[in-house]
């Protein structure tokens, strides 16, 4: 028995999009449920994946030391490098 046998509403888990891996942008995918809604991930299973809680705990640690810093650095990057700027016309709705 399929999902579709049992309702007749489209199943959206998630959408594609663009995301930026070093200095290329490759396609990816946008969770709209599960435990990382609105999250960009490679892949649609990794949505329901469970959470590592390890890595949930250092970067919480490593957003309490470097917070700020790492927000500077992140716009500058979306500013400055040129796979950030075609990825934001890429993803533009």
């Amino acid at each position: 028995m399929n999902m579709n046998d049992i309702t007749s509403e489209p199943l959206t888990e998630a959408r594609m999009v663009w995301k930026r891996q070093g200095n290329k942008v490759v396609r990816a995918v946008r969770c709209v449920g599960g435990r990382r809604h609105g999250r960009v991930v490679k892949t649609a299973s990794q949505c329901s994946a469970p959470v590592d809680m390890k890595k949930r705990l250092t970067l919480k640690k490593t957003k309490a030391k470097m917070g700020k810093r790492m927000s500077r650095k992140a716009n500058r990057t979306k500013r400055l490098n040129p796979a950030s700027k075609r990825l934001k016309t890429l993803n533009r709705r």
